[in-house]
Parts: C-alpha cells; sequence; structure tokens
C-alpha cells in the first residue's frame, strides 16, 4: 500500500503535483542552464565524489562550466536569454548511471567485509 501510493506521489504522469512540481523545478534549472545532476554536491557525498571522478573529462569539464556561469548569472541578477532557455535540457541525466555503478560496487564491498573503499576523516 505504501509503495503504490509513493509511486503516485513522485509520478509526474499520475499526480498533477508532481507535474506541477518537475515543471516549477525545470523552469528554475533551465534560467540558469543546470541540469538536475549538476545539484549533487561532490562534497557532501563521496560516492557522488567518486562517481565524477570516473566520468569522462569532457562530462566533468561541462559540468563545471555550467555550473561556472550559473554562479556569474546569479550574482548579476540576470537569466540566460530566452532563446538559450529553451534549448535547456535540464532532466538529461549523466551521472545517475555511473553513480549507481559506485553505490552497487560500495554495497558489494559492505557485503563481503571488506574495508571501505574511502571513508571520512575529521582533522
Amino acid at each position: 500500500m505504501a509503495s503504490t501510493l509513493s509511486k503516485w506521489l513522485v509520478d509526474p504522469k499520475r499526480n498533477p503535483l508532481a507535474a506541477l512540481h518537475m515543471k516549477t523545478i525545470k523552469t528554475r534549472l533551465s534560467r540558469y542552464g543546470l541540469r538536475y545532476d549538476d545539484l549533487h554536491d561532490p562534497m557532501y557525498d563521496l560516492d557522488i565524489k567518486e562517481a565524477l571522478n570516473r566520468l569522462p573529462k569532457q562530462v566533468v569539464d561541462a559540468r563545471n562550466q555550467r555550473l561556472k556561469r550559473a554562479m556569474d548569472l546569479s550574482m548579476k541578477h540576470e537569466y540566460l536569454l530566452e532563446d538559450l532557455q529553451a534549448m535547456q535540457t535540464p532532466f538529461r541525466p549523466y551521472l545517475q548511471e555511473m553513480l549507481a555503478l559506485v553505490q552497487r560496487e560500495r554495497a558489494e564491498r559492505e557485503a563481503l567485509g571488506a574495508l571501505p573503499l574511502y571513508q571520512r576523516t575529521l582533522p
């Protein structure tokens, strides 16, 4: 029962509130030329940091350029031009497959009893 309700809540095809939320997120990301995967912070989650390290250099460079452009636009209190906003693809993933692979590898290491690949330490 809970799983069907949660699936309904997050499915934009079946829930009009989820569709409205998705449209709002798409508009906000397109204003700055960002993708949804750009919002992940590698300093917060080490799996994301590892996934970014495994991606090709040109994908990571494109991500960094999008983030720099978004910060510049935000500092200037401006948005991208309308024609550039129309060309943006905010929900085209580039990180999800690699992140899923990293998380599966980490879970497998933990299941086998191996030491963690990386761990946070306080200085």
